[in-house]
Parts: structure tokens; sequence; C-alpha cells
């Protein structure tokens, strides 16, 4: 084994060198026909020596690709430092996942875990050193596309999610096992506040609330961790987060402790130029590197501008030097100095990607993360029925989401084919239609001939995958009008309707959930959607997630969340009919489903909740019991969930939050006593000061199978 000394590295290096390293590229940059990087070069204004030495690669993936580019650039590079190889893999490398919305919604850090273990395990074999995930933004608005990449509106389930994530792809030694991934947590901070749901756009809050809901998700990730973190591209009080000082070198360097490698997202160096933070590229650069940036992605004002910078004295090369070191150590923990070509391998990439065991796991949590929003006894189906399969996602491969850029729509199953699993094929009439968007008189009759003989119709509904994620923001969060008429022209037939939803954000249901019979939330549910999306719709699978955002009554009502403040003039059921109260005139105020939602073929009975005490005791703890029995026919998972609220704090607090959960498994007729522990740790929040404790007084705690059909207890805390 040979140890290298990366100090011993550093000073070897030319200044020109160091900054280099600092830099992260697309591979085109890195191939042998530099005429068609003529342009590229130019305009990033790159020299050969500048990519000769540069420090990552963006986006290459491919065993046989990545070695070969490892393998040119280490025989030209001066000091044989290898490329670190970083891609998006978000929720699955070829063998895609449920968007991460969906995995967030089976309540289940088990499976969160396995997934990133199977997705790093595919994309470690095909070269891939970095994924820049988990994606732990705290979303409130359903109109921003990447809530899809997000687990949803709550800090701590957020936060548990986080830690599975970054468990599954870096596992517990990156040095030996050379099938996981450093993980990079993402976007810091608070990108998943942006102003009306804009992507890019700008975000506004306090510090308290940065703190209280925004950065919890993003230390949870370092506690485990993490090895990188990556800028976000708004601003954060004001200030560019690529160049925000206080961010990342008081915040997360100092009062953290991160010793890990910070980068850019792309671009978000030089997007300080019009941000209006920097004056060029030579002030952007200036500030990055002082607020501790240690790799610029896919801009230039690094190489452009440090040496200048360093030369004229405006900054010292020991921030250089810093920032190199980080780059260097994450690739010495790696094994690079000793294995460039790292877990890649061509035969066993042929093995391991999109294997049966990988296809299997991938079916079991697409199932397990589709929630069931509405059934009037019409699902289970049973395979004797004639089936009306109907709408533009019945037979579509579009089922894998907007960040599924290394999988393939061709080897998606489909859900014509998942069904067809289930039942005969004469039985089943399938139909599009109509399109996404738009739709033909051709098509509609096609669809109300099929649902004239049949004795069910499944309607398979949703977005087309542009429709959300990154630059994916939406206004109107309706399914298209198109669908919705489609919707409203069978009901005439007056028989049953089940809808699937295709889709990567909660949506405003109106036109669906009253008129459908039943709604099955599939979200995108990748590679092997079509036959778990049938294991739930014929009950070989019980459906068990439960919503982690709040689907809105009306786009109206955005930004609404569960965990929300109280005013001084609250909406109550006494004084519902009065004006100068807060509440809409035209709309309810609370969402139409709430945070932690999803029902069951089984029925859940739940006791009465139990406290052990009724005062918190000063370095004591309080335990809170309910008994819960599956009094259904069929087995079945429960997500019991506890919540607290502060009756009178320092600063006004959430009306409820989630401190505990425990998904449980019910045979019929089976009863189960869950338990969850209270202690005066979990009762603390940010003061107006920013101190956190906890507030002597009275407390709620709230027991029930969602955020809104609870059993309320009380007690005092002592201090």
């Amino acid at each position: 084994m040979v140890n290298i000394s990366v100090t011993a590295l550093l000073e070897q290096m030319t200044l020109d060198e160091k900054i280099a390293q600092l830099m992260q590229i697309t591979p085109n940059f890195l191939t042998d026909n530099k005429a068609d990087l003529t342009g590229p070069m130019e305009w990033m204004g790159l020299t050969e020596e500048n990519v000769a030495n540069v420090g990552s690669v963006l986006s290459s993936v491919g065993a046989g690709k990545v070695i070969e580019l490892q393998k040119n650039y280490m025989a030209n590079n001066r000091l044989g430092i290898p490329l670190l190889f970083m891609a998006d893999i978000i929720h699955g490398y070829r063998t895609i996942f449920p968007v991460t919305l969906a995995i967030g919604c089976s309540w289940d850090m088990e499976l969160a875990e396995r997934s990133a273990a199977i997705a790093a395990k595919e994309s470690a074999v095909a070269g891939i050193h970095v994924t820049f995930a988990p994606m732990v933004d705290l979303v409130r608005d359903p109109r921003w596309g990447r809530v899809m990449e997000s687990t949803g509106e709550d800090p701590y389930l957020n936060s548990e999610f986080a830690r599975a994530f970054v468990r599954g792809f870096q596992g517990e030694n990156l040095s030996s096992d050379t099938d996981r991934l450093a993980a990079c947590v993402k976007h810091f901070a608070a990108y998943g506040a942006a102003e009306g749901g804009r992507d890019y756009n700008t975000v506004n809050m306090s510090e308290r609330q940065l703190r209280e809901s925004y950065l919890p998700a993003y230390k949870a990730a370092l506690e485990e961790g993490c090895e990188m973190v990556m800028t976000a591209f708004n601003v954060v009080d004001g200030v560019p987060a690529t160049g925000n000082k206080w961010l990342m070198r008081k915040l997360l360097r100092e009062e953290w402790g991160f010793e890990g490698m910070l980068i850019s997202d792309w671009g978000a160096v030089h997007e300080m130029i019009p941000h209006g933070a920097a004056e060029g590229g030579e002030q952007a650069a200036r500030k990055a590197i002082q607020a501790g940036v240690d790799m610029e992605m896919m801009s230039s004002c690094y190489v452009n501008n440090l040496k200048q910078l360093v030369e004229s004295g405006e900054i010292d090369e020991a921030l250089i030097d810093e920032s190199v070191l980080r780059v260097l150590l994450l690739k010495e923990k790696l094994g690079l100095f000793e294995n460039p070509y790292r877990g890649a391998d061509e035969q066993r990439e042929k093995e391991v990607i999109l294997c049966d065991e990988h296809r299997r796991a991938a079916r079991e949590i697409a199932a397990k993360s589709s929630v069931l929003l509405k059934n009037e006894q019409v699902l289970p189906l049973h395979p004797g029925q004639r089936i009306a399969l109907i709408g533009p996602f019945a037979q579509s491969g579009d089922i894998l989401g907007p960040w599924s850029i290394w999988g393939s729509r061709e080897e998606a199953v489909q859900l014509f084919e998942g069904i067809s699993e289930k039942t005969a094929p004469a039985r089943i009439s399938v139909a599009q239609g109509c399109n996404i968007e738009t739709g033909t008189e051709e098509q509609l009759a096609e669809a109300l001939q099929a649902a004239q003989s049949a004795e069910v119709i499944v309607l398979a509904l949703g977005e087309r995958s542009e429709m959300s994620g990154e630059a994916g923001s939406r206004a109107d969060i309706r399914l298209p009008q198109v669908q919705l008429d489609l919707i409203a022209r069978l009901k005439q037939f007056g028989k049953p309707i089940a809808v699937v939803l295709f889709n990567g954000r909660p949506l405003d249901l109106h036109g669906v959930i009253d008129q459908a019979d039943a709604v099955l939330e599939a979200w995108y549910p990748g590679t092997e959607g079509g036959g778990a999306i049938a294991d739930v719709l014929f009950g070989d699978v019980n459906p068990s997630g439960r919503l982690t955002m709040s689907f809105p009554h009306s786009v109206g009502q955005i930004p609404v969340y569960y965990n929300n403040y109280n005013t001084g003039r609250p909406l109550k059921a006494e004084n519902a009919d009065q004006r100068y109260v807060s509440k809409y005139l035209d709309i309810p105020n609370a969402p139409l489903l709430p945070f932690g939602y999803g029902l069951s073929y089984t029925t859940f009975t739940y006791g009465k909740a139990k406290l052990s005490a009724d005062v918190l005791q000063p370095g004591g703890q309080l335990t809170v019991t309910v008994e819960v029995a599956n009094d259904g026919k069929r087995a079945g998972e429960e997500v019991v969930q506890l919540y607290m609220r502060d009756l009178v704090g320092e600063v006004v607090r959430p009306l409820k939050e989630l401190k505990a959960f425990e998904k449980i498994s019910l045979k019929p007729g089976e009863g189960k006593s869950v338990t969850f522990t209270l202690q005066e740790e979990r009762l603390r929040y940010y003061h107006s000061d920013l101190s956190y404790e906890s507030d002597a007084g009275d407390f709620q705690v709230f027991v029930g199978p969602n955020s809104r059909d609870v059993e309320t207890l009380a007690f005092r805390l002592l201090k």
C-alpha cells in the first residue's frame, strides 16, 4: 500500500496546479478532439494547462470511459494526481428507485438506506466516486419542481432520512469499500424556501427560522459523516450562499466543525455577478474562496483570477492551500492515489447494474412509497374483473422522474405490463385517452369504447417528468385540463374509477379526488414502477405510504404545511362564521390532505393514549403509550405518529411538531403497544437570542395516524 503524504504533495505543486485542482469540468474538455473544444475553452477562458491539472470531472459515467479518461489524464499530469469523478446519483443509477419525495413517504429508514447503497454500488462500479446527494432541503411549496428531490416539509423526518441516505451511500469505510460513494449534502442552505416556488429565486428568512426549520437536516447529514457539502444558488440574508462567509466559515466550519470539501453548484460562483454581489469574475472568485468554497463547478472564476489575487496580495495563498488540501484529502480517503480507477470494472459492471436483486429492491420500495389517498371499496382489484386501463401513463416509460439521467425509460416496467402479470391480457382494454397536455377526438373515442365493456376503470394520469425537477416550477399545480376532462367524461359511465397518479409534487387534486372512487399516489416510481403499482392495485402489497408534504386545497393556500404558527386571531370551529379571523373567504385554511396521511386496505384502531405522568421533572422522562390494533381482514403496516406543542414560548411555537414515529406491522386481529419516550432535550427550541433551550410550562402531546386525526394529552415541564 502506497502511503501518500498529501501535505508533501501540496508543497510540490505550483500555484497554477493548485488552482486547477479547485475546478470541476465536464468530460468533453478532456477528449482528444480539441477542435470541438475551441468554443467552450474560449468561453471559459481555459488553457490546456488548466485542463491538464483540473481536479474533478462531472457526469462521466461508464467504467470503460472513466478508466480511459483517468489513464490519459494521469499520463499528462506532472505529479500524478488523479481525477475525482462526480455525478448526480439522486435516486438510483441505472436501477431507478422512486423519487426521493416518494421514498420519504415510506417512512422507512432501512429502505431508504438500501436504495442509496444499491445506487452507490451500481455507480461505483461504473467509475463514480462522489454523488451529489442527498438533497435535504426542507420544502413547503409544491410549485417548486425540486420538491421531488426532498423528503418533505418536516425538519425531524428530513433529518432522519438525511442520515439514512448518507449511511447508504458511504457505508462504514470509504477507503476499503469500493462499492460506496462519498456523499455530498445539498443545497446549503435553504434552497427549498425559494420565494413563489420559483427555482433559483430569492430566499428571505430570519436566522432563527433558518436554524429551527431548514438547517437540521444538513447538520444531521454531516453528523452521519457526509464527506461533502454543495452550496445553494440562492441568497442567505441577502448574500449569495456561494460567497456567504458567515454561512460557510462561521456556521459550517467553525460552529459545526465541518472539515470536508465544499463545492459550488453549477456556475454558482459566476452567478454572484448577476446576483449583484460581485462586479466580475475576480470579485466573485475572491468572495467564494474567502467564504471557503473549495471547488468551483463549471465556471472559471478561480482559474482566471485566483493567481492574480494572490500575486497582488488581495488574498493569501494559504486560502488556496487550505482548499487544495481538502480536495487531496478526499482523493486520499477514497484510495485514488493507490488505485486511480477505484471500483471501475467493465466486467463487473455488466453483472451488477440492473441485476435481479436490485430490481426486486426497486419494486419493493416503489410499492411501499405509494400512498393511497382515497378508496371507496374499489381497491384492491380482482384478477377476474374486466379492466379498462386508460390514460397517458397506461403504457408509458416516463415513470422514472426528472433526475434519473442514467436510467432508461425503455427498461422501465410500464403499468400495463405490471397489470398484465396479475390478470389475463384479454381482460384488459387499453387506451391512451389523451396525451399529457393535449388530446384528440380519436383518443377520447378509443377511451370511451374501452370503458364501455369494463367493470372497473383504472386511469393512469399525471405530469410529464419535465414538468417537475430542477427548473420545473409550476404556478398551476392541477393536472392538465385535458386529463380532468377525460375523468369527467369517463365518470358518466357510472363505473368505479381508480386513478393512479404519476407526478413529482403534491397536486391540487380537485377534479380528481372528487370524481374518482379511489386515488393512488404512485409518484414517479422508478424502473420497477409498473409491477410495484400493480402489486398495490391487486392487493399483493397493502399500501403503507404516508404523505410527507401536505396536499393543498388550492394553490392560493401555498405555502401550506402542518407545523405552522398560530395567529392572534386563529380560526376555530366556534368562530368560523366570523369575518375578522385569520381565514380565506373562499377556501378552507386546512390542506386537502394533511402531512402524515395515507390509507390502507385494512383498518387500524387506536386505543386511548396514556402519559406516564403529567409532569416532566428536571432530568427525567415521560413515556407515551398507545395500543394500536388491526381490526381488518388483511395484514398491514401503520405509521404511528407523535407530535407536540409548546403552548407558551418566548417566541411563537408551531401548532404541532413531529417528535417521534414508529412503523409497525400487524396481522389481522393483532394489536401492539407502542411507547414513545420524551425527555427535556426534545422540547428545546431557538429563542429570539438564538439560545437553544426549553421553557418551563404546559405542553400538549398528540398521537395518531397523521397530523390531523390525533388524540391530545397534556403535561407540564418543570425547570
